[in-house]
């Protein structure tokens, strides 16, 4: 029998073809070029093999945010689980209708969003599945808020708040130290250790960006170190007090002391807003524009890097200029 060749059109989807020659079945494999995968891989399978990476890599945060946004998700399936495959913008639509009917706030629901879609560009570079693009038509992009900035007689007044719990006490003083250097974050705080401070210079390497930034140590800071001493020796403020392997937990679980004080403190005073660890940041940037200090000064001492542009000029800054732009700050909320 002569060898009979056929063409055929097929959907790029089809799962099994058969033709009879003769009586004889044959089977149409589809081409390795745009085959699917033979065995599904599942959201939750590649998301834990991605926050595995990210703790190996000792991006504990970044692995939280994950692990958040995933839980999220799996709220919404049915199964709680779905094969990579099946992810298509009808099934993102009604997930943002999901969170939208949770009193979710725009924001909340883009970063939820975000982080499935790294998740599932992942994928698509992993070839186990084809890009459908499914995130064209929900909320990805992050709308401006309303800066929780406070100006400094706020920052005065806190700084000279009488009738406070020791509890209190500390609180508002880690609030002033984040304030101090300049809207440090209180989980590099958390990590500081004695080694950070060389030469009358406080060095640190952001864990969110992993950029590193110097501060010229002032004695308000020192201030504050004395009046609070960590039990630990191995961190410099008493944050997290065990070197157990839980160091996480323990920043975490203070994090959530601190602010929880500080809001006690905020009410006490009658501050429209809720007063957190995170007011430190917006207020020392506003607070240095008010003193006329140039936006590319306020950029390099917030650690900024979004803005390439800032960041060319930002190489050759002379780090005293912005040193002693913290000590004016600083001498303003300390002026009797």
């Amino acid at each position: 029998m002569k060898n009979i060749e056929i063409s055929l059109t097929l959907p790029n989807n089809y799962q099994d073809i058969r033709i009879l020659l003769n009586g004889t079945a044959m089977r149409l494999v589809p081409d390795d070029t745009t085959q699917q995968p033979v065995n599904g891989t599942t959201l939750r399978t590649l998301a834990a093999r991605i926050n595995t990476e990210l703790k190996t890599d000792g991006r504990q945060r970044a692995a939280e945010i994950y692990r958040t946004a995933v839980n999220s998700f799996s709220r919404f399936l049915p199964d709680g689980d779905i094969d990579l495959r099946n992810i298509d913008e009808h099934l993102m639509r009604r997930y943002q209708t999901f969170l939208i009917n949770r009193d979710l706030k725009h924001n909340t629901i883009a970063f939820y969003m975000r982080v499935i879609r790294s998740i599932y560009r992942r994928a698509v570079d992993e070839g186990l599945t084809t890009d459908r693009q499914p995130f064209t038509h929900v909320f990805t992009t992050m709308t401006q808020t309303n800066k929780r900035a406070i100006n400094i007689d706020v920052i005065r007044r806190i700084s000279q708040l009488k009738g406070l719990t020791e509890k209190e006490e500390l609180a508002r003083d880690l609030f002033l130290f984040s304030f101090y250097t300049r809207g440090m974050s209180y989980v590099d705080m958390a990590y500081l250790t004695p080694h950070n401070i060389s030469g009358g210079i406080l060095t640190y390497r952001r864990r969110k960006s992993r950029q590193q930034l110097s501060i010229r140590w002032e004695p308000a800071m020192q201030d504050i170190v004395d009046r609070h001493p960590s039990s630990n020796p191995d961190y410099l403020l008493p944050i997290i007090k065990n070197s157990n392997g839980c160091e996480r937990s323990q920043y975490r679980e203070s994090y959530r002391t601190i602010n929880a004080l500080l809001r006690q403190i905020g009410n006490r005073l009658n501050l429209p807003e809720p007063l957190t660890t995170y007011v430190t940041r917006h207020s020392w940037a506003s607070i240095a524009r008010t003193l006329n200090a140039p936006i590319s000064v306020i950029s390099e001492g917030m650690g900024h890097t979004s803005e390439s542009t800032t960041n060319i000029y930002l190489r050759t800054l002379d780090t005293t200029q912005l040193d002693n732009l913290n000590s004016n700050i600083i001498r303003s909320v300390n002026m009797p």
